[in-house]
């Protein structure tokens, strides 16, 4: 028998993801709150679900989406960018007994490299360190993995990427001809969505529950002149840094998920 599985949040990366896993044999209900992408879902053989989570409930089909999968993959970003004042924390609890009603086994967690503070020292961030994150985007992403982590109705697994990339979507397209940017000196901490999913399929090939993974490209040229480089590469206009202030960093390191996973990078960022 085929195995289901729900993802919840089918945009930039859940939907490559979704068509992926569509292609290895699973059956896939995918959520969207966007009704024209139903259709598109079908087209790709993705069950299609019009979901939405707010601070005070969950709308949708919700229970049609969740019954009969093994696990759930919350892909939601917190999407504070839009509204700086909004719950991502309440939004994900209304989640939380719908899952346990219908019996999920496995829940895997997208969260972010940024539940860790950036340093002057840049240190080393392993999967055993202690999230450390002071921003509000930190702070309720560590409140999410924390709450689903002491939940003992179902295992979770915690996947921290770096910063999501691929050939459309490129954060120096966005830093190209702006200038006085900050911490020219930093690591850069980038994953490319090949890699994502390729990550992902792996852990739920070979079922690596209750862990928590960091991923990021293991190699971390400074901010300055990879942006620069990669600008030039691609004809576009120069950033340019500041130099007044001292950089704030990290470095991601992935080891852990390279060993467990047995995993080899496909795509350099």
């Amino acid at each position: 028998m085929k195995t289901q599985i729900s993802i919840m949040g089918c945009g930039w990366l859940g939907l490559s993801l979704a068509q992926k896993l569509v292609k290895e044999g699973y059956i896939v209900n995918g959520s969207t709150t966007t009704k024209s992408k139903l259709q598109e879902f079908q087209k790709q053989r993705i069950n299609p679900f019009l979901i939405t989570l707010t601070e005070t409930s969950i709308s949708g089909d919700y229970s049609k989406f969740l019954t009969g999968s093994d696990t759930v993959i919350i892909n939601i970003p917190p999407g504070l960018r839009k509204d700086s004042t909004k719950n991502h924390v309440e939004e994900i609890k209304h989640l939380i007994p719908e899952i346990e009603k219908h019996k999920i086994k496995n829940i895997l967690y997208i969260s972010s490299t940024s539940v860790f503070e950036d340093a002057v020292n840049f240190p080393v961030i392993t999967a055993k360190k202690i999230p450390n994150a002071t921003s509000n985007n930190g702070k309720q992403l560590i409140a999410i993995e924390q709450m689903l982590q002491a939940n003992s109705n179902f295992k979770t697994t915690i996947l921290r990427f770096g910063g999501l990339i691929d050939e459309t979507r490129h954060p120096s397209k966005f830093l190209s001809g702006k200038t006085n940017i900050s911490n020219p000196e930093a690591p850069i901490n980038l994953i490319h969505k090949t890699d994502c999913i390729a990550i992902i399929s792996s852990i739920l090939k070979n079922g690596f529950w209750n862990i928590t993974l960091n991923a990021a490209y293991p190699k971390h040229p400074n901010k300055e002149s990879y942006y620069k480089e990669h600008c030039e590469r691609n004809n576009l206009p120069l950033p340019i840094f500041s130099t007044s202030g001292e950089s704030k960093g990290k470095i991601i390191d992935s080891k852990i998920m390279v060993q467990l996973l047995n995993y080899t990078f496909k795509e350099a960022p």
